[in-house]
Formats: structure tokens, sequence, C-alpha cells
């Protein structure tokens, strides 16, 4: 199993493969370096199957439009996820606006696309079958507790690879601290994960202590923009992370970078890739 984290300036945009499958998360696409960002994404799910897209909220730093089409036409999923409960713009009409398009060309061909739309119902009815083979899929967050904004309508996810070589990634989009107090209350130790996407870019709003002692990560892959106007990672949630975790990585490093995470023994290596 191995996971590419890439660089996509200030948002958030991930490939996931294991066995054959593949599962791309969030869509964010800077103009100036879109065909290297394609080119990456092309050559680390060549001769995958990709299975799914996975958009963790509907801003534009996870859900780019211009990403949402090129992602269905370049390399046409089986399904796309998304939050059942969402906060209703303008980025999230167009998104739909385009996945209607795709649902409409594919309809009636051996490989319609699948709209999964996601939220947590029942505690113990979390877990996500008939997506994939060779990952374990469990839904953590959202439900409508603490949707109060739309950084705490982000999916919250765990994918497990099956069989040899695979482990455990939560990917958390823009989950904020007290959207985490429920999750952490509600789940516990099921959170347990090999490597964590830190929430929201890094931010100290989402900096969650429990959260991170919980989750016990072998590996944290933040995502931020180069001289981003936000100071993400903040210094508080990179120390807060660095204390639970062997190995922290950023991609606003070097003029910015993608991230290669695989597992490597009983430890996990993370190459930096321009």
């Amino acid at each position: 199993m191995e996971l590419l984290t890439l660089y996509c300036g200030q948002g958030e945009l991930a490939v996931v493969r294991h066995a054959g499958e593949a599962i791309i998360i969030d869509s964010r696409c800077l103009s100036e370096s879109a065909d290297d960002i394609e080119r990456q994404l092309a050559t680390f799910t060549k001769g995958q199957n990709v299975v799914g897209l996975v958009l963790t909220g509907f801003d534009a730093d996870h859900a780019d439009p211009v990403g949402v089409e090129n992602v269905l036409s370049d390399f046409e999923p089986s399904w796309i996820m998304y939050p059942k409960v969402y906060k209703d713009t303008e980025n999230a009409s167009e998104v739909f606006r385009i996945i209607a398009k795709h649902e409409k060309r594919r309809r009636g061909t051996a490989h319609p696309l699948q709209r999964v739309s996601v939220r947590v119902d029942k505690l113990d009815q979390n877990k996500l079958d008939g997506l994939t083979t060779n990952f374990e899929l469990k839904l953590y967050s959202p439900h409508t507790e603490d949707m109060d904004c739309s950084n705490n309508c982000s999916i919250v996810l765990k994918m497990t690879g099956l069989g040899p070589g695979g482990f455990a990634f939560l990917t958390t989009g823009d989950t904020e601290n007290d959207r985490w107090d429920t999750i952490t209350r509600l789940f516990g130790e099921r959170l347990k994960s090999d490597v964590l996407s830190a929430p929201h870019h890094g931010s100290k709003t989402a900096a969650h202590a429990r959260m991170a002692q919980l989750v016990d990560p072998n590996t944290v892959l933040i995502s931020a923009g180069v001289d981003n106007q936000y100071g993400h990672p903040h210094p508080q949630a990179v120390k807060l992370y660095s204390a639970v975790a062997e190995h922290v990585f950023a991609t606003n490093v070097e003029g910015g970078v993608s991230l290669l995470t695989r597992p490597r023994g009983d430890d996990f290596d993370t190459r930096l890739v321009k």
C-alpha cells in the first residue's frame, strides 16, 4: 500500500493505491501546475483500477471543480463519495453540475458513475461495503450533531488496505476541534491509524490533542501551500503531531513537494517528490 499526497498549494489532493486498486481523495488543482499534478496522478495510478473519488468537503480547496472534472474525465472512477450534510454554496452547485454531466454521459454504459452520499447515522454501522475489494472503509464523520460550518461537514474516513502490505490511513478534511470533541467521544480507540492526514492543513483550530492521542499515528502528513496567508501549518499543530508521531511531513517545504508514503518494516518511509 502506498499513499501520494500531492502538492497542490493551499488545498488537498491525495491518492492511495493497494493491490491493484486506487482511491483519489479530494481534487484541488492549481492552474499553474495542473500539468504536473495530472502527470503525477497518471504515473501513480498507471495499471491501477481507480475505483473511487472521495470529496471530503465542498469548499474549493478540497472540491475544486476543475479537479473534479479532470478526475471524472481522465480516470472514470466507479463512484464519487461526498458528505450528505453540506453547506449549499456556488462551488458545491458547480461540483454537482459536473457530477450530473458525467453521470448522464455514463448512463446506460457498462461503467456507470455511482453517487455515494455519506453520513454516520448509526455508530455501529459505519463500515462502507460494496465500494472496493482491497480496502476496508470506515466512516467517522459527518453527521448532524455538529454541522455548524462547512469544515465540520467534512468526511473523516479510515481506509485500510487488506492483506499483505496494507495499513490504515485516516483522511480528515477540514474537521475542526469542536467536531473532534464529538468524534473522539463517540469512536475512541477505533480512530487508531498508521498514517494521519492532518485536519485543516495543520490549522491550530483543528489540532485536537485527544484525537492525536487516539489515532496514535506513525506518520502525519500536512497539506499546505507555500507562504499561504493562514500560516499553515501552525507551530502548535506541528508540536502536537511531533509529540505523538514518529514522522511529521508538510508539502509546503522546498518550494512545494509531494509526499510518497509507504511501509518499511515496522516503520514508514516518506519521500519528498518534486
